[in-house]
């Protein structure tokens, strides 16, 4: 590494975070270890050793059964899957392949830049408050820095995506975005006419939308480190690109007999698949449903082979919608295992804190609910 930033917290930061050359400036160093600030305790680093086999039962949903004859079987996979894993993928989704290529090949581009040019959208000195590049998640507070570089856009309308999102992809992440919010709607509706309940999706429950570009550089020593620690989503629903290297786990809720696993968590690869986009359910949908939709506790692993991007759509309840387990699902269930909250509150709260798995949720949480 060089002696600027050798064995120096301080400077580290100054160099990673402050002056926004992120984890690719160190990479472009030639540092051949990791730095000790991403190096994870070992109960956070990702063994590939233990990790649970992707069965039958989680290969991809092919969307088109929903305007044929197995509609009540696509919709019975959904439901399933958001009940139990809280992850899926589907095929056949509306989203146009040629979008998908041209997406992964523009985020590799983005972060090819010079440092200086990607710095300009840094929190303190970004021209749009709708545009945030950054690296980990809460650098000012993680024991341990996250091996992840990335570039925020939050959506208000067409015209300002336009006019201030980064010139060289916010045409193609604009109709990535209008093309997921397509599948989102339809999916949401899907799983609320399952809650027995009879109303329309609100817009508030899906009025905030944001696209991010994830960048991982290859890493030297990928068993020490992070590209995303434990945590869920916060939102309603996401919908994640990822390219073809994989590294994305999921926690699996249920027990295993396997005595290897007994006191620790199991975790699942969801493999990349082709043309596939990855869904998962967020905090709100968990709330929403009184628990019977499960949002997804979910992180990444680093590679040595080579860089990789995942280009994420959050859509989440709008700051000023307030959230709360739907009363028909209280008055089925006997019990509310979640308060009402301003989603704006719970916002804040999730970006407070450092990733935890789903200690989000705990903002929301009934005390003595079970």
């Amino acid at each position: 590494m060089a002696p600027l930033i050798d064995n120096n917290v301080n400077s580290l930061f100054e160099f990673v975070v402050r002056d926004g050359k992120g984890v690719k400036g160190l990479v472009d160093l030639g540092i051949s270890t990791v730095p000790e600030q991403y190096i994870q305790p070992p109960k956070e680093r990702i063994s590939l050793e233990k990790l649970a086999v992707i069965g039958p039962a989680h290969q991809p949903i092919d969307l088109s059964g929903l305007d044929g004859p197995n509609r009540d079987e696509v919709v019975e996979a959904i439901v399933h899957a958001a009940e139990t894993l809280g992850f899926f993928q589907v095929v056949n989704h509306g989203v146009p392949l040629r979008v998908l290529d041209t997406l992964k090949d523009t985020a590799h581009m983005f972060f090819a830049q010079e440092a200086e040019k990607k710095a300009i959208y840094l929190k303190e000195v970004s021209p749009s408050p709708l545009v945030k590049y950054g690296t980990s998640f809460l650098p000012e507070k993680e024991r341990a820095l996250e091996w992840k570089d990335y570039i925020s856009m939050m959506y208000t309308n067409d015209d300002e995506a336009l006019q201030q999102w980064p010139d060289n992809c916010k045409e193609v992440v604009l109709e990535y975005l209008k093309a997921s919010n397509i599948l989102v709607r339809k999916l949401v509706e899907i799983l609320i006419q399952r809650l027995e309940s009879k109303r329309e999706v609100p817009d508030g429950l899906i009025g905030l939308k944001m696209v991010n570009m994830n960048f991982y550089p290859a890493c030297p020593n990928p068993e020490l480190t992070v590209g995303v620690g434990r945590h869920s989503d916060m939102g309603t629903i996401t919908v994640l690109l990822q390219d073809g290297i994989g590294g994305l786990y999921v926690k699996l809720e249920q027990e295993t007999n396997d005595h290897e696993f007994e006191h620790e968590p199991q975790w699942m690869e969801i493999p990349p698949v082709d043309g596939a986009l990855v869904i998962n359910i967020g905090d709100s949908l968990q709330i929403l449903s009184n628990g019977k939709y499960k949002s997804a506790e979910h992180r990444v692993r680093t590679t040595s082979k080579e860089s990789r991007v995942s280009i994420p759509v959050f859509t989440a309840p709008h700051p000023t919608y307030r959230i709360g387990p739907l009363p028909e699902l209280v008055k089925l269930d006997g019990v509310a295992r979640y308060k009402e909250v301003l989603f704006g509150d719970y916002m804040k709260n999730f970006f407070g804190n450092t990733h935890d798995g789903k200690k989000s949720l705990e903002f929301a949480r009934v005390d003595d609910s079970p």
